[in-house]
C-alpha cells in the first residue's frame, strides 16, 4: 500500500487548466482516469487526510504510485480524451459498463453492390445502416420477413448468392416473391439498392409515405379492375401495418430521442436505455456496472453517454437525449453530442407529458435490471470468493490469489510439442491475456523439461520488464505530465510466443510505457501446473534460478486430483466437494483446452503442407496444374522431366527444381497404417493420411 503523499506533486506543478489525468500503480499501469475543468483543484482533492476520503477512493490512491497529467483547450476536448483513455487502458477504478448479452442489431449492407439485409452483432462497421438493438434476433427476422413482402431485398450470404448467380437459378425466397433476385438479373444493381435504401427509411420511421403511396395505388388498381394485384398491395399494407404494431407508437410528433435511466445502490448500478425513432421505441438495451470508484447519478449518466455514442456520428446520435439526472458540466456533454451528430442535441431531463410517463417505464426496466443482476450474482461472487479463501488456506498462502496463472504442456507421440499459458483474475477467464509457446529448446517427449523451459521463457520476460521499466531502482516516481512524442517500443517478442484469444497482436510483447497491454508484465500470486511432483519441480527450480522466490506453485495432477507442492513428498488433498479444487479444475482444464487446440492447429498445418511447398516460384496456380495433370503426387514424382514441362506454364528449370524437390522429399518407405496393416496412398495434396 503506498502512500499519496509520496508520489504528491507540488501545488506549483499542477496548472489550473482543464484537463485529463492518469494515476498509475507500481507496474506502471493506468488504473485511473479522470477530467476536470481545473486540474489544480480536482488533484487537490485526493491527496487530503485519507480518513476524509470515500473507501473507494481511499483504496485508488493507496494503489497508485504516480499522477499525470494532460492540459487541454476545452472541456469537450477533456471529454473526448477521457473516454479515449478509459477505452484503451481499461483501468481498474474506472466505471466499466458491461452488456449482459451481445444484443442483435438489423443491419442492411449498404457498402455492398446489392445490399444485404441481416441480423449482426458485435462492433459495428463502415457502410453499413443499423437499425436496433433488439432485445431478440428472432423479433428481428419477424420485422423483416414480414416487410419483404414490400421491399424485397437480398437477405441471403454472400456464398448464396454467387452459388445462385452461377446455376442461373434464384433461391426460395426469389420464387415465392420475397427477394428481388439481382443474383440472376431479375433487377439491376440501381433498383435493388432504392429498394435498400426504401426498406432503410422504412425502418427509420418514415412509414406514412410508403403506407399511403401503396393505398393509392390499391385503390387505382381497383379502378381498373386489376383485383389480383390490388389484392396483392392490400396485403402488403396489412403486413406493414403489422411490422408497425410490433413498436407502439409512445412518443408523439415522430420524436427520435434516446431515454437513459440509472438504477443504483452502493456498490452497484444498472442502466437502461430506450430507444425512440419516429416515435416508436425501436430498440433496447442495458448495461450494469460495479461501482468502483466513488461516483453519482450525474457521474454514471456522464460514463453511460460516453459508452454510448463515443463510437458514434451522424443519425445513430438522436436529437434528443433524455436522462434522469445532468452530467456534471451539461453545456460541454451537449456540444460534445452535437459534434458527434453533426447538429444540435438537447439534453435534458424530462419534466412532464408522454416523455417524462415513458421515463418512468425506462426506470421501471433499469430496477428490474438491477434486481435480476444481484440475484444472478450474488451465488457466483460468493463462491468464488470462497473458493479462493480455501485455495489460500489449503496452499498456505498469506492472501487470497487474485492472478492465477496455470502451464499445459500439449503433443502428440513428442511431434508439435507446444504449451499453453491460461490466466484466471479474482476466479474469473482473462482470454486476452492466455498466452501459446512453441518448444524450440530441444525436440522429443519431455513433458518436464518442456515446462522448465517454459516457465523460464514466461519469468525472464517479466524479469526484462521489471529491468525496463525501472521498477528495481530506488528513484522516486515520476510526476507531473509526460512529454510528448512517440511511445517507446518494448523488447522484440520471441517468435513463438504467440497472443491467446482475443489479446494484442504478437508484435506487442509487453505494455508500454503509455500504459497499453502488456503480454508478461504482471506476476501471479499463484502459478499452477498440469502435472504431479516432477512438473511443480521442474516450475519451482525455473523461478529459483530467476531469484524469484514471492510467487507461489502448485501442481494439479488428473489421476487422482492431488494438488502437489514443491518439496513436500506427500500431496494437498482438497474434498471432492471444494471450490478452491473446483476453480483449480477449471483453470487446468482451460489450460489443456488451450493448448490442445493450438497443437491440433499446428499439426494440420504440417499435414497439410506437400514436397511442392519447397520450390521456389512455384505458386498455388501452378501447383494445382501440376496435380490435376497428374493426377497424384505421386505418379509426379514417377514423372520424367520432359513429361513434367507438358504441363501449362511449367518451363524446363522448374520442372528441373520440382523432380529436385520431390525426389529430395520421397518417403523411405510407405506409410502403414498399424492397426489394419494397410498401405496409405498418398493424397493428391502430397501428405500421407
Amino acid at each position: 500500500m503506498a502512500d499519496p503523499s509520496s508520489y504528491r506533486p507540488k501545488p506549483g506543478q499542477i496548472p489550473d487548466s482543464p484537463g485529463v489525468y492518469k494515476f498509475r500503480d507500481e507496474h506502471r499501469r493506468v488504473i485511473y482516469v479522470g477530467k476536470a475543468k481545473n486540474l489544480r483543484q480536482r488533484l487537490a482533492n485526493y491527496f487530503q487526510d485519507l480518513a476524509g476520503l470515500h473507501p473507494r477512493t481511499r483504496t485508488m490512491v493507496t494503489t497508485a504510485a504516480s499522477v499525470e497529467w494532460t492540459v487541454v483547450s476545452t472541456e469537450v476536448e477533456a471529454l473526448q480524451l477521457e473516454y479515449s483513455w478509459i477505452k484503451e487502458f481499461d483501468p481498474r477504478f474506472n466505471v466499466k459498463y458491461r452488456d449482459d448479452k451481445s444484443y442483435p442489431y438489423l443491419a442492411v449492407t449498404l457498402n455492398e453492390e446489392f445490399p444485404r439485409v441481416q441480423v449482426m452483432r458485435g462492433a459495428k462497421k463502415k457502410g453499413v445502416r443499423y437499425f436496433g438493438p433488439y432485445g431478440h434476433a428472432w423479433a428481428i427476422r419477424e420485422t423483416v420477413d414480414l416487410m419483404l413482402r414490400v421491399f424485397p431485398v437480398r437477405t441471403c450470404s454472400a456464398g448464396v448468392f454467387k452459388n445462385a448467380a452461377r446455376t442461373g437459378r434464384p433461391c426460395l425466397l426469389g420464387y415465392i416473391g420475397k427477394c428481388s433476385a439481382p443474383c440472376v438479373g431479375r433487377v439491376t444493381p440501381e433498383e435493388h439498392r432504392e429498394l435498400a435504401d426504401d426498406f432503410c427509411d422504412f425502418m427509420a420511421g418514415r412509414t406514412g409515405t410508403y403506407i399511403r403511396r401503396l393505398e393509392k395505388d390499391m385503390m387505382a388498381a381497383a379502378e381498373d379492375m386489376e383485383y389480383e394485384r390490388a389484392a396483392r398491395l392490400r396485403d402488403d399494407v396489412g403486413a406493414l401495418k403489422r411490422a408497425m404494431e410490433k413498436s407502439a407508437v409512445v412518443l408523439a410528433d415522430a420524436t427520435d430521442a434516446d431515454l437513459i435511466a440509472v438504477a443504483e445502490d452502493e456498490l452497484e448500478a444498472a442502466v437502461q436505455i430506450f430507444h425512440v425513432r419516429g416515435g416508436r421505441v425501436r430498440g433496447q438495451r442495458g448495461w450494469v456496472t460495479d461501482k468502483v470508484e466513488n461516483v453519482d447519478t450525474s457521474g454514471l449518466v456522464e460514463h453511460a453517454l460516453q459508452q454510448l455514442y463515443g463510437e458514434e456520428s451522424g443519425d445513430a446520435v438522436p436529437k434528443e437525449v433524455l436522462v434522469p439526472a445532468l452530467p456534471e458540466d451539461p453545456d460541454a456533454v451537449s456540444q460534445w453530442l452535437a459534434d458527434r451528430r453533426g447538429a444540435q442535441v438537447s439534453l435534458r431531463i424530462p419534466q412532464r407529458g408522454d416523455k417524462k410517463d415513458l421515463m418512468v417505464t425506462v426506470q421501471r426496466n433499469a430496477q428490474q435490471a438491477l434486481g435480476l443482476h444481484k440475484t444472478k450474482r450474488a451465488s457466483d461472487l460468493t463462491t468464488r470468493s470462497r473458493a479462493l479463501e480455501e485455495i489460500a488456506e489449503a496452499l498456505g498462502l498469506d492472501t487470497a490469489p487474485l492472478r492465477i496463472e496455470c502451464f499445459d504442456i500439449s503433443h502428440l507421440q513428442g511431434e508439435d510439442v507446444v504449451a499453453s499459458m491460461v490466466v484466471f483474475e479474482d476466479g474469473l477467464a482473462r482470454k486476452g491475456e492466455y498466452r501459446r509457446f512453441q518448444i524450440k529448446g530441444f525436440e522429443g517427449q519431455d513433458d518436464v523439461r518442456s515446462m522448465h523451459e517454459v516457465i523460464s521463457r514466461r519469468f525472464r520476460r517479466y524479469l526484462q520488464e521489471k529491468e525496463r521499466t525501472g521498477e528495481w531502482e530506488e528513484t522516486p516516481a515520476a510526476t507531473g505530465p509526460v512529454p510528448e512524442g512517440p511511445a517507446v517500443s518494448g523488447p522484440v517478442p520471441a517468435p513463438d510466443a504467440v497472443p491467446g484469444d482475443g489479446s494484442a497482436p504478437a508484435a506487442d510483447e509487453s505494455r508500454e510505457d503509455d500504459g497499453r497491454p502488456k503480454r508478461f508484465a504482471y506476476p501471479p500470486q499463484l502459478l499452477v501446473v498440469d502435472g504431479g511432483q516432477p512438473q511443480v519441480a521442474a516450475a519451482k527450480r525455473a523461478l529459483d534460478e530467476l531469484g524469484i522466490d514471492d510467487i507461489a506453485v502448485c501442481g494439479l495432477a488428473k489421476r487422482l486430483e492431488e494438488v502437489w507442492l514443491p518439496d513436500d513428498d506427500d500431496p494437498v488433498v482438497l474434498p471432492r466437494s471444494s471450490e478452491g479444487l473446483y476453480l483449480l479444475q477449471r483453470i487446468r482444464d482451460e489450460a489443456h483446452r488451450f493448448a490442445i487446440t493450438y497443437q491440433r492447429a499446428k499439426r494440420a498445418k504440417r499435414i497439410r503442407t506437400s514436397p511442392l511447398d519447397a520450390v521456389a516460384g512455384l505458386g498455388e496456380t501452378r501447383k494445382q496444374a501440376l496435380i490435376k495433370h497428374f493426377g497424384s503426387v505421386k505418379k509426379l514424382r514417377q514423372a520424367t522431366i520432359d513429361e513434367i514441362c507438358e504441363v501449362p506454364g511449367i518451363g524446363r528449370r522448374t520442372a528441373e527444381s520440382v523432380a529436385v524437390a520431390l525426389a529430395a522429399a520421397a518417403p523411405a518407405a510407405p506409410a502403414v497404417n498399424t492397426a489394419t496393416g494397410e498401405i496409405m496412398e498418398e493424397d493428391d495434396g502430397g501428405s500421407t493420411t
